[in-house]
């Protein structure tokens, strides 16, 4: 039997204050979030809200001819389904786990009342929210004015803040569905990063050798992204 992590690896749900936390605590579930899992589709109502701790989740838009594009990812820094709190019952994006691992989730009622609650929670949820918004506007604005090479160091980047470790299980097709882009391309940005002995890609597997060359090959988005997070957001993982 696979052992969950603790609550407090993702550092929203490690940020609760005490009272908070003891009323979620009973009705936080503990779950397994494998890839490709979808946790919601776009127009459904919400019924929970996740908080992964070792899993990374993927909010993608879905166009109308089938093409999806993603435009944010949440990790062990937040939580997935903000349009609940925020008044809108349901989003125009879907949830699909990107990289395989756990999490908590809580329900919608539970979450309701403590945003109404307007303590110490609505404002460290304001706050997560600003910085999701933030990641959202900046990869718009990548993925309009920056090359396929920036993006995808921007995203392994990403990625690699909300993961134990250096190492991603992601398929260069998942990566292109996730960028928006050609398979062709992302194939060709992988291979020079592989060339320049930043990453090692086998079969689905990517290690990164060299973070900061990567972060020299990437465009500011990533800085814009980190920096607001870090000003925003707890950022001292519970143990």
């Amino acid at each position: 039997m696979t052992i969950s992590p603790a609550p407090q690896k993702n550092l929203l749900l490690a940020a609760l204050p005490d009272a908070a936390w003891q009323r979620w605590l009973p009705q936080l579930e503990a779950i397994e979030l494998p890839l490709g899992q979808v946790l919601y589709e776009s127009g459904s109502t919400l019924k929970y809200v996740y908080f992964p701790t070792t899993a990374i989740v993927s909010l993608l838009y879905l166009l109308e001819n089938g093409a999806s594009a993603e435009i944010a990812i949440v990790g062990n820094e937040g939580i997935v389904g903000i349009s609940l709190f925020m008044g809108g019952e349901s989003t125009s994006s879907r949830a699909v786990v990107q990289s395989a691992g756990q999490g908590y989730r809580l329900n919608a009622r539970a979450m309701k009342e403590e945003f109404c609650r307007a303590g110490p929670v609505l404002h460290l949820l304001l706050r997560y929210t600003q910085a999701l918004i933030t990641q959202m506007t900046q990869t718009a604005v990548c993925n309009r004015h920056h090359t396929l090479d920036q993006q995808l160091c921007r995203w392994l980047l990403l990625s690699l803040d909300r993961l134990q470790g250096n190492d991603l299980v992601m398929t260069q097709e998942l990566i292109a569905n996730m960028l928006g882009v050609r398979r062709e391309g992302v194939t060709e940005a992988a291979v020079k990063l592989q060339t320049a002995g930043i990453i090692r890609y086998s079969r689905g597997h990517i290690t990164v050798l060299d973070r900061p060359g990567l972060e020299k090959r990437t465009c500011e988005c990533y800085a814009v992204v980190k920096r607001e997070c870090d000003r925003l957001l707890p950022n001292k993982m519970a143990t």
